[in-house]
């Protein structure tokens, strides 16, 4: 059975979500990142950190590697375009995008770190703000009609931005994006099974 290495009110929230969406049996081990971490979890996670993927002797680690995974794992779910398929490339930018660029981005804002955008790989708050919401102005979902496994990231990533730490401007492309998604009964389920283990 899959199990997920999972940290409530964190980064693994997404994947948690998205293991919901699949509809598949896992488990999950709560790891306390928080606190003090065992040191042989490192074998799990080489920084003990959240999330990680446990599939028989298989670990996977990052969101987007997880993502990924578990799409080729579970294709009859539909979450990812198939390789060929017209938005394929955008949706593995966005789920790369979402690790490499948005993370660090509202990490750094959120910790008020004044640091030179042009001297980090990831850019400038601002840029990355506005280039979301040109995105999510396209249509209901990060890639246009459909949700995917993306939206389980990105959702996540504009509830923290916009609802949690306040840092993502005001914005109707925002509000509406959170609404649909966190409208989902797999995401209420999610967040119900996150609080149950953050108590």
């Amino acid at each position: 059975m899959l199990m997920l290495h999972h940290a409530p009110r964190s980064r693994s929230t997404g994947i948690l979500w998205l293991l919901e969406e699949l509809a598949v049996p896992f488990d999950v081990h709560h790891v306390d990142i928080r606190g003090n971490v065992a040191e042989e979890y490192r074998r799990i996670h080489p920084h003990k950190k959240v999330p990680a993927l446990q599939d028989g002797d298989t670990i996977v680690t990052e969101r987007a590697a997880i993502c990924l995974y578990l799409c080729e794992k579970f294709p009859k779910a539909g979450l990812a375009p198939p390789i060929g398929d017209a938005q394929r490339a955008a949706f593995l930018s966005g789920l790369v995008y979402c690790d490499a660029v948005v993370d660090p981005c509202i990490a750094v804002r959120a910790q008020g770190w004044d640091a030179d955008p042009s001297g980090l790989s990831f850019g400038r708050f601002e840029d990355m703000a506005l280039h979301l919401e040109r995105r999510l102005e396209r249509g209901p979902y990060a890639l246009g009609d459909t949700f995917t496994a993306l939206d389980t990231q990105l959702g996540c990533a504009v509830l923290w931005g916009l609802q949690l730490f306040n840092l993502l401007p005001d914005k109707p492309a925002f509000r509406d994006y959170l609404a649909r998604v966190t409208a989902r009964p797999t995401f209420q389920r999610a967040m119900a099974r996150d609080q149950q283990l953050a108590n």
